[in-house]
């Protein structure tokens, strides 16, 4: 979301959102939505005879680091929009730079990911188990499905099969802010297959989220350029409370990415439910991308549906989005690896 972060791609923030993305959520326009619309060549139980024992080992490895870290639920979100919305689900976000390479890692977007630790862990587990049968892409995938159940969601099948890229570069990761208009997040969204309700349905991940002040300052203090002025869509309380947190800065000493962190389900910010719906629609939404969603036409509606429904219906609807948005792009069959270290190509 380190305290929550999940920061900031438009599902991020530091989910760790948001920015989710942020949930948040890295958006390279590199392929076109056709590319992504075609049959999954993923299927859920690809490791059964493989590797039988990869996602129990998986899910005890996020079971034990949720239990010292309630934030991994949303790390693990954002590294997992982070690396899909990039060049597809193939965990080029984990590999570290060299000194001939600057790597996804190493752009200020993903800075602030958060739970590298853990996919690293479950690695060596899978590993010891099934040398080099498991990829890096399929364990994020996983264990972010297992990150979210733990954290009071519903379980959903994870198609498996994903293979690991060989190539990351700083270059290619482009991410929509907080501050984008709904438009053109739906557009990023777009670009990558899915659709405008999708986009609401996965900025749902903020429910366990944080942003950092430098996110929503100028809401607080410089809305639209209006000199001292707030956002007046925010409600009165949460401004004061946000204030509290960020207090006004001279221009020169800005806020640093990695400080101070709010959370944005202001209500239950480690367990992932819908009340971030709710709050939005008491204009409660501390990223401006958030907010809009109860404004515009095309996403209000959404919102409403999401925030009234059943618990069961907003699970289920965030599992049904979330597997389409790991099949992007993905790598199978002899494509890319199986690296050995996830942190490096093999």
């Amino acid at each position: 979301m380190e305290g929550r972060k999940l920061s900031m791609g438009i599902i991020g923030s530091h989910l760790q959102a948001a920015a989710i993305l942020v949930v948040v959520m890295v958006m390279a326009l590199m392929t076109d939505a056709a590319s992504t619309s075609k049959v999954s060549p993923l299927k859920v139980g690809f490791y059964a005879t493989s590797c039988p024992s990869a996602e129990s080992l998986i899910q005890r490895a996020t079971q034990t680091k949720f239990n010292v870290d309630k934030t991994i639920t949303a790390g693990l979100l954002r590294i997992f929009f982070h690396d899909c919305f990039v060049q597809g689900c193939d965990a080029s976000n984990l590999i570290k730079s060299t000194a001939t390479n600057k790597a996804e890692l190493d752009a200020v977007p993903n800075l602030t990911l958060h739970g590298m630790d853990l996919i690293d862990t479950a690695k060596a587990a899978v590993e010891e188990a099934c040398p080099g049968v498991v990829s890096c892409a399929d364990i994020i995938a996983l264990a972010t499905r297992d990150a979210v159940v733990i954290a009071g969601g519903e379980t959903y099948a994870v198609p498996t099969g994903r293979r690991d890229s060989r190539v990351s570069l700083a270059s290619s990761v482009n991410l929509p802010g907080p501050g984008f208009s709904v438009a053109s997040a739906a557009a990023a969204f777009r670009g990558r297959g899915l659709d405008i309700t999708d986009m609401v349905t996965l900025l749902g991940a903020h429910t366990v989220g944080g942003a950092h002040c430098e996110f929503f300052y100028n809401r607080l203090y410089n809305f639209n350029g209006t000199d001292g002025l707030q956002d007046p869509s925010m409600a009165e309380s949460l401004a004061a409370s946000l204030k509290a947190a960020c207090p006004m800065k001279p221009v020169t000493s800005r806020y640093l990415v990695g400080k101070t962190t709010v959370p944005i389900d202001q209500g239950t910010e480690f367990v992932f439910d819908k009340s971030y719906y709710h709050q939005l629609q008491h204009n409660h939404g501390v990223l401006q991308i958030d907010q809009e969603l109860t404004q515009d036409p095309t996403t209000s509606p959404i919102v409403k549906s999401l925030a009234k429904g059943s618990a069961t219906h907003f699970s289920s609807s965030f599992g049904n989005a979330i597997v389409k948005m790991g099949n992007i792009g993905v790598l199978t069959g002899s494509q890319g690896e199986i690296r050995r270290i996830c942190s490096r190509i093999n």
